[in-house]
């Protein structure tokens, strides 16, 4: 009897950060508070161990595995690498937070790591099976940490609205899954494109599967934050610890992305002209309203949450273009949002301090005085995300616009601009708050070293990719 053993090779940076997860669960029993930061170390080097071997492992070449239900290919490795290397950022962001609350447990960096692990596996996903896998893992860790902070209610309220939405969300997304399955007769997403491509000749079952797409929609809609699936982020963002809220508006964001690029582009295309039209429609609503709306917000982490969702509508409308420069586009912009939004919630937890949450626009007032080198780091970010050349936010933006127009969109290009005109004004008033008023508070900033380093690399590197975007948008462009 031949027994064919999966190939292991490609999921080793998964069982590396699965394995260590379970390791720093346990060995974090036995560590008193004093020696917390064991557990913070060995997060850091699960991180940057995982990032070391998906760069040893790559290849060029797209590497199937577990019976087609595993994919590593140049997509994946980006997007991992990408998702580790901003989780050890955010991780290290939240520490001070963290130790000055009393919050610094191992709890918080095991349910991180295997929400980090969730990603990995909707990244490299290649069933419709896997990727559900580990969009729930991810999820169940996120709706763990938004409670983390047990004493405040307002993290156990946007806990609870978190989970109803999101599994609302989930069943809708499961839901589609399951009529693709039964349509098409495959878990795999090359068997489903194929099984697509048989069933658009019987228009009953193409009718079905538009039924499908649109609970798959609805689902990737959600978990990206488009309009209308954004009930949660504004809450979710303003009642979670500020760590929590950085860590869900950066890597989940780029894990997102993957799972609208593997379900809509490599196993539903050939209904490309139907998703086409519904993401038109959830980039026009994520642009109008999150830039609208974040107008009349006056803490700070709510207004993120709004910009968030106007960053998403630029990513959508990358995706729905429907092709390689849109795609790569897309692929771009999150990734720079991400690097952004953990640079500005990075500021917010560099401004607070015990018994104090730096999350009002007002918290920024006189910053120049009080720190001109980190009050000029928070410009470069609020530049970038404000699309102000040369901040590599300017060229996110041109890129995807560039996409749009080529498809014969330019009202759509238009409407863009207009309102990324229109959002430019709540991200210039943080600029005007830190420079032209005077402070209402005079305490230091007590950010420690290695924090401040890496905050201060955040910012600077605004303008290092603006000044040189091709770096980036080159691994974007090589990997679809």
């Amino acid at each position: 009897m031949n027994l064919h053993l999966p190939d292991f090779a490609p999921v080793l940076p998964e069982l590396t950060v699965m394995l260590m997860a379970c390791a720093i669960l346990v060995i974090d029993l036995f560590l008193p508070q004093e020696r917390r930061h064991i557990t913070y170390g060995l997060t850091q080097f699960t991180l940057l161990s995982g990032v070391a071997l998906i760069l040893v492992l790559a290849t060029p070449d797209p590497r199937i595995t577990f019976g087609g239900s595993y994919v590593a290919d140049p997509l994946s490795d980006l997007l991992k690498s990408a998702v580790l290397l901003i989780s050890a950022v955010v991780f290290l962001y939240a520490r001070p937070y963290l130790q000055a609350r009393e919050l610094y447990k191992g709890e918080f960096y095991v349910l991180g790591l295997f929400g980090v692990l969730g990603m990995m596996v909707m990244i490299s996903a290649h069933s419709l099976l896997t990727l559900y896998l580990g969009l729930e893992l991810l999820a169940l860790s996120l709706y763990a940490l938004v409670a983390f902070n047990r004493d405040a209610s307002a993290a156990s309220e946007s806990a609870m609205k978190y989970f109803v939405l999101g599994s609302i969300a989930s069943g809708m997304l499961l839901y589609g899954m399951s009529l693709l399955y039964g349509i098409t007769g495959s878990l795999n997403l090359t068997g489903v494109a194929a099984g697509i491509v048989a069933g658009l000749t019987s228009p009953d079952l193409n009718l079905a599967l538009v039924f499908a797409l649109a609970f798959v929609v609805v689902g990737i809609g959600f978990k990206l934050g488009a309009v209308p699936f954004h009930m949660w982020i504004p809450d979710v963002y303003h009642g979670a610890p500020t760590p929590v809220a950085l860590f869900i508006s950066a890597a989940p964001k780029i894990a997102g992305f993957a799972i609208a690029i593997r379900l809509l582009v490599d196993g539903l295309a050939p209904l490309q002209e139907s998703w086409s039209g519904m993401l038109l429609v959830l980039a026009v609503l994520s642009l109008a309203i999150g830039n609208v709306v974040a107008i009349a917000q006056t803490n700070i982490k709510r207004m993120f949450a709004y910009s968030t969702i106007a960053h998403i509508g630029f990513v959508v409308m990358g995706l729905m273009v429907g092709n390689e420069q849109g795609y790569a586009a897309g692929m771009f912009y999150v990734l720079v949002y991400a690097l952004m939004s953990a640079g500005g919630f990075g500021m917010i937890v560099l401004l607070s301090r015990k018994g104090f949450e730096a999350d009002n626009l007002e918290d920024f007032k006189g910053l120049n005085d009080r720190s001109p080198w980190f009050a000029f780091v928070m410009l470069l970010l609020m530049f970038s995300m404000a699309g102000i050349p040369p901040t590599v936010g300017f060229y996110a933006k041109l890129a995807v616009l560039q996409s749009v127009i080529q498809a014969d969109l330019v009202w759509l290009a238009l409407f863009a601009v207009i309102l990324s005109v229109i959002g430019a004004f709540y991200y210039l008033r943080v600029v005007k708050f830190m420079y032209f008023d005077k402070p209402e508070d005079d305490a230091p900033l007590t950010g420690s070293g290695d924090f401040n380093v890496v905050l201060s690399l955040n910012g600077l590197a605004m303008i290092a990719l603006g000044l040189f975007p091709g770096v980036l948008m080159s691994l974007t462009a090589a990997v679809r």
